[in-house]
């Protein structure tokens, strides 16, 4: 029987300015497929696209993800979302209330297709500058607001998914790892991970789905 897992994301799953081989998914890839080995089969397969938002995602959900009929999906996002363009006049790419509303249609059409697991992963903390089209908010700030969004959308359909918190396991590791900073994990455009930032995610959320795999690969 082969298990077929998919991520579902813009590019902090695919790896933007990273090569492949060094992101977080790649080595979760790798991960899962040695525990496979004498094993059940895992396809492991990618349906992240750079600069995605919600938005855009279910305008692709069926052709890159449904059709497939995943059993395992992890779905990251908000990134885009929360971002402020200046052409569009003080408004974010996709507000909060659609964000969340996106967010459980993602999770309705996984839940149809027969999705057996579906997680859902909040985003790390950005070092972004202040939007100068926009006063009192930055990047950082507004991505603590989608990030809430997550949890509360995974609060709502509690049972159904479950949460990976990147961004509180990346403050709690920043508290306690004093000689790291934010700059190391992050490239210089304050979002995308550097090797270290995917290194970490490896070590949280990637641990997370490998536990999950581990219990139903027999």
């Amino acid at each position: 029987m082969t298990v077929k897992f998919y991520l579902f994301g813009d590019s902090i799953c695919f790896g933007q300015l990273v090569s492949h081989h060094l992101t977080w998914t790649s080595s979760l890839s790798a991960r899962l497929s040695e525990m496979s080995i004498s094993k059940s089969d895992v396809l492991i397969q990618n349906s992240s696209i750079n600069g995605n938002t919600t938005r855009q995602a279910l305008e692709r959900i069926s052709y890159d993800v449904t059709s497939h009929k995943p059993d395992v999906l992890l779905v990251q996002f908000g990134m885009n979302d929360c971002n402020y363009w200046e052409t569009d006049f003080g408004v974010p790419r996709v507000s909060q209330m659609s964000f969340e509303a996106n967010l459980i249609e993602i999770i309705d059409r996984a839940d149809a297709c027969g999705v057996k697991q579906i997680f859902l992963a909040t985003n790390h903390p950005s070092l972004k500058q202040d939007f100068k089209h926009i006063k009192n908010l930055s990047h950082p700030k507004s991505n603590e607001k989608y990030n809430q969004s997550i949890r509360d959308v995974a609060a709502r359909v509690a049972g159904r998914v479950k949460l990976i918190d990147n961004e509180m396991h990346w403050v709690n590791f920043l508290n306690t790892q004093t000689d790291i900073s934010l700059n190391h994990l992050l490239l210089s455009d304050g979002i995308h991970l550097s090797e270290a930032g995917h290194r970490l995610y490896d070590e949280y959320a990637g641990a997370i789905i490998c536990e999950y795999f581990g219990g139903i690969l027999k």
